[in-house]
């Protein structure tokens, strides 16, 4: 049997990321090959792909991280089957560096991301792999970036929501980062009235509408309070109109012209594990 030394396990679990002893037995199997002893856990990570696949990963990690000159942001989501996965410094540490790899590749959406090469093969071979790691199913469910003047990312409650905020001009990072919260704890479903679809708009009119009937209102006032209904909507819940978290006596829109007159936000991206 090959004698197999602790620098060479030390360096496949560098090279797969998978655990200390598998890489030790994947050795002694492979007699000391070090290529085949990759393949063995990289056959591992896959055979424990295929076993789990109709397994519900619905835990996970959600990264959200923008370069280091703040003009490019990403948000993924790693998922695996348990929070006991979710909360290891490893995993945790994985799904880092695939936001990291979406940074430094830009990748245009999550096939493509998918798609990247890295470490010999591509990163949804590597995910594989993981799952041989994890012994769970694991699987990138979500990817999304922005490129502007200025984006700055957030994570909130251990990893569960990451949001990136896109504004129109270079900003103060605080300001945005707490423009990024706001998304996080609110859930603003745009960034203002005129990103809202008329679809939304008009469902929202016509359950104002029923609601106003349902209490007994009179015919002729009740488009008039479906209107209202609707405004009222808006203010909640379009990011520009919600009152400040942390100042609710002004909007983010007044927020934002406090730091700097004409500074806006222009897109945002949010991804939560189920809320």
């Amino acid at each position: 049997m090959a004698k197999i030394t602790a620098a060479e396990v030390s360096k496949l679990r560098k090279i797969t990321g998978a655990g200390m002893m598998d890489c030790k037995k994947a050795l002694v199997e492979a007699e000391g090959d070090f290529d085949k002893a990759q393949e063995i856990i990289r056959e591992r990570g896959q055979a424990i792909a295929n076993k789990r696949s109709d397994r519900e990963a619905t835990e996970g990690a959600v990264i959200a991280k923008t370069t280091d000159d703040h003009k490019f942001g990403v948000v993924v989501c790693l998922n695996c089957e348990t929070d006991f996965v979710a909360k290891n410094d490893d995993f945790v540490g994985f799904a880092h560096k695939i936001a990291d790899i979406a940074l430094d590749k830009k990748a245009k959406n999550l096939d493509a991301l998918k798609a990247v090469e890295v470490e010999g093969g591509t990163l949804e071979e590597m995910i594989v792999r993981q799952s041989g790691v994890t012994g769970e199913k694991v699987d990138l469910s979500f990817y999304e970036n922005l490129e502007a003047p200025y984006v700055d990312a957030y994570i909130h409650m251990g990893n569960k929501i990451g949001t990136i905020v896109a504004t129109n001009k270079t900003a103060d990072s605080e300001v945005v980062r707490n423009v990024a919260m706001q998304v996080a704890a609110m859930n603003p479903i745009a960034v203002d009235e005129s990103s809202v679809s008329q679809e939304v708009k008009d469902k929202e009119f016509e359950i104002g509408r029923q609601q106003a009937l349902n209490e007994g209102k009179p015919e002729a006032i009740v488009d008039k309070i479906a209107t209202g209904k609707v405004g009222k909507f808006m203010k909640e819940n379009t990011l520009l109109n919600q009152a400040f978290v942390r100042d609710n006596k002004v909007t983010i829109k007044q927020y934002l012209q406090q730091q700097e007159k004409d500074l806006t936000v222009v897109e945002f991206r949010r991804w939560a594990l189920a809320e």
